[in-house]
């Protein structure tokens, strides 16, 4: 029986572009998503289970039923201010699910585990390059959830023969060029997917936290990653693990960052409109400058992204914006 890939949130916004680039290299993939953020028409030539990463005796059962091998874990929760305010829900799908999940990887003997982080687990970080060996402080409980899976994670490694990649995401954006899958995520708190919700009349207004940062412009610098860059690191990763590589960790971005001014500027030049900019004082927590220091997967799993523009990425938002599927 051929073995198959179980991608956990693959009817998500980045999941979803992951079993894309998957199906489309020939491999079988079997998507598991409550849907609860997840789009069933995200899902293209890939088996769709609707259920629960918490929920242990069916996922047993699919990673017998379909001789898994690798598990490329993305579902849950992603919104920081939600995450604050409901912290026990961000512990609760984020960590304990991520937790039972494992066990069931272990019993069945799965051999690869990748999983979908964050650069939440950095917090405020010192400098202006975040590297994999700068140390984690999340400031959240979406980035402790976060970081606590993680931990998990190489624990189970280190006593078991599972062997896995943590990739860190900094700020995904963008879209598959050719419409077929993108963002439709509700009540998205992303930069460039909002300002592409206010350039097509989706929103009112989109609000500026801080403009007096010690940035070239007083804005927020940010590095941002296109979603099929983003999805080829994982199918990297697994070349990596089905070669023997060792458990290891990488930063997702491209080394260089944009402030919110150049982000919007963008949207407005390519949308030909004026947007509606708000400015409001600084959240608390937001770092001044957040950017990847990329040079490990690189060099280690040969990643050469494709979609490194600021235009692109854009105009590859405002076309799913203006003509989404789903």
């Amino acid at each position: 029986m051929t073995n198959s890939i179980l991608v956990t949130g693959g009817a998500g916004y980045i999941g979803s572009h992951v079993v894309r680039q998957l199906t489309k290299a020939g491999r079988k993939v079997v998507v598991l998503d409550n849907l609860s953020t997840g789009f069933k028409d995200a899902v293209i030539d890939a088996e769709l289970i609707v259920g629960d990463t918490g929920d242990k005796e069916l996922v047993s059962k699919l990673l017998d039923d379909h001789n898994v091998d690798t598990v490329m874990h993305f579902a849950a929760h992603t919104i920081v201010p939600e995450s604050v305010s409901n912290p026990l829900k961000y512990y609760g799908n984020n960590t304990c699910c991520t937790r039972n999940l494992l066990e069931c990887c272990s019993a069945a003997g799965v051999k690869h585990f990748i999983f979908s982080s964050t650069a939440a687990v950095y917090g405020i970080p010192e400098g202006d390059m975040t590297s994999e060996d700068t140390p984690t402080a999340p400031i959240n409980p979406y980035g402790t959830s976060k970081l606590m899976s993680e931990m998990m994670l190489k624990d189970l490694s280190f006593a078991t023969p599972l062997r896995h990649v943590i990739l860190r995401y900094f700020n995904v954006a963008g879209s598959n060029p050719d419409g077929e899958i993108g963002q439709s995520t509700a009540n998205a708190t992303l930069l460039i997917k909002v300002a592409c919700e206010t350039a097509l009349g989706k929103r009112d207004a989109i609000y500026v936290f801080g403009t007096n940062y010690d940035t070239k412009d007083g804005t927020g610098v940010r590095d941002y990653i296109h979603v099929e860059d983003l999805a080829n690191a994982h199918i990297r990763a697994l070349e990596y693990l089905e070669k023997g590589g060792e458990s290891s960790t990488f930063n997702c971005g491209y080394g260089h960052g944009y402030s919110v001014r150049e982000v919007l500027d963008t949207v407005e030049r390519l949308n030909g409109k004026k947007l509606n900019i708000i400015e409001e004082p600084r959240r608390a927590g937001d770092p001044p400058m957040l950017i990847a220091k990329a040079d490990r997967i690189k060099e280690t799993l040969n990643w050469q992204p494709q979609y490194d523009d600021l235009d692109l990425i854009v105009k590859t938002s405002l076309d799913w914006e203006a003509n989404k599927r789903y």
